[in-house]
């Protein structure tokens, strides 16, 4: 029997549902439920509002990986593998369904790490205890079917994150038209050459070298926990192409969130350790979040991130001295959006509470600080020109509010 990784095809566009809700409007306390490989538990009613319109799919996930499908498609699924599905109803927002969360009920210990292609496990360095020892990344993964038995839908127990399906519903998927599904062989030969896997190897070594190094930095600033976990993105213009996130809780309380990853080794390059750009960002706020990785000031560094990253001209100008920038404002507070819908920061502004730089393997790597500015800020430094940065600084020091951001606050200038 052959097996297949059941992906969303976000290519054929985008129809982005949400963190699940109870019949009060509430967020589910546990959402990664529907990804255990086990019955859930919660068994009242359950609304997905809808994040970001688009057109309805047979199959598409929301928050948390989880997979949603139509009458169409449970249906199927109720033919073919009736012992290995739960059907949950879920309302979704502004449409008529019927709609189910499909939630597979078994895990299965299957995965052959030997015939997989990248294959990353979590460490004590990582700062994580209770992930120690469990995989932290694999790429493509590779099953023992013999392991499987007569499953026809299931989850790896080592990573439960995939949704695997036999090869007679793929076939009977693809027959029916459904729509938002995309397949990945998970059995067969394994497909990377001897050279390849030479190759990631070798950029695996550089990575975890860069890795473990910058983790000790973070344990230095603060403490990790797996509530505050962020998930990573793969692709994009980061020197490695994933980009990832720590928050760590600081010992005054103020909750910190860096990048991890602008100073990983370049992809490309293997004969020695590198820094890639040579910095990482830091946004620290006062404020409480409740979940980190919804939370603003992590929407915010990731958009000030990415434009780092895509713009050398900008990362030229962050060597001599700070920066001010605009990114999207959608979705973050409207205290800090301006008219046009921008908001704007002050990268690089130096404190005494964080280190300035630190040493990697492959070179020095700059923490630059990412301050939050408020509307009426960003016009007087437009307005004021060339050394207002400096005095700007001046008065956040002044004011006692240094480097950290907020979401409302007074103005340092009039």
């Amino acid at each position: 029997m052959k097996y297949f990784n059941l992906f969303e095809n976000v290519a054929e566009g985008f129809w982005c549902l949400g963190h699940p809700l109870d019949g009060q409007g509430r967020e589910l306390d546990d959402p990664w439920q529907f990804s255990a490989g086990e019955p859930a538990h919660f068994k009242g009613q359950i609304r997905l509002p809808v994040d970001l319109e688009g057109e309805a799919r047979d199959y598409s996930h929301a928050a948390f990986s989880t997979p949603v499908v139509n009458a169409k498609l449970a249906a199927l699924f109720q033919e073919l593998a009736p012992k290995d599905v739960e059907l949950i109803p879920v309302e979704v927002d502004s449409h008529a369904g019927p709609y189910f969360i499909l939630n597979a009920l078994r895990a299965i210990p299957c995965i052959d790490t030997e015939a997989s292609s990248d294959v990353v496990y979590w460490t004590e360095e990582d700062g994580i205890p209770e992930k120690v020892g469990t995989l932290s990344y694999i790429s493509e993964m590779r099953i023992d079917p013999l392991k499987v038995g007569d499953a026809k839908v299931f989850r790896p127990s080592e990573w439960e994150v995939s949704l695997i399906v036999s090869e007679d519903i793929k076939d009977a998927m693809e027959r029916a038209g459904i729509t938002g599904a995309k397949f990945e062989a998970v059995t067969g030969p394994p497909t990377v050459d001897p050279v390849r896997r030479a190759e990631t190897k070798r950029r695996g070594e550089l990575w975890d070298q860069a890795h473990h190094a910058r983790a000790a930095v973070w344990r230095g600033l603060g403490t990790m926990s797996d509530d505050f976990y962020i998930p990573p993105v793969v692709g994009g213009p980061w020197p490695a192409k994933s980009q990832h996130w720590i928050a760590l809780r600081r010992p005054d309380g103020h909750m910190l969130i860096v990048t991890d990853g602008l100073s990983d080794p370049y992809s490309d390059i293997l004969d020695r350790p590198t820094a890639g750009f040579g910095l990482e960002l830091a946004i620290e706020t006062p404020e409480p979040l409740g979940e980190v990785w919804k939370s603003w000031p992590v929407h915010l560094l990731e958009r000030v991130a990415y434009e780092v990253a895509e713009l050398e001209k900008l990362r030229v100008t962050l060597s001599k001295g700070t920066l001010s920038m605009e990114v999207d404002g959608v979705g973050l507070p409207e205290t800090l959006v301006t008219p046009e819908g921008r908001v704007a920061v002050l990268i690089g502004m130096e404190t005494d509470s964080l280190p300035s730089r630190f040493m990697l393997p492959g070179g020095e790597v700059r923490l630059l600080t990412v301050k939050v500015l408020m509307p009426a800020e960003l016009q007087w430094l437009l307005r004021q020109g060339k050394g207002a940065a400096a005095e700007l600084i001046r008065r956040f020091n002044e004011a006692g509010e240094g480097h950290l951001s907020r979401s409302w606050r007074q103005p340092v200038v009039s």
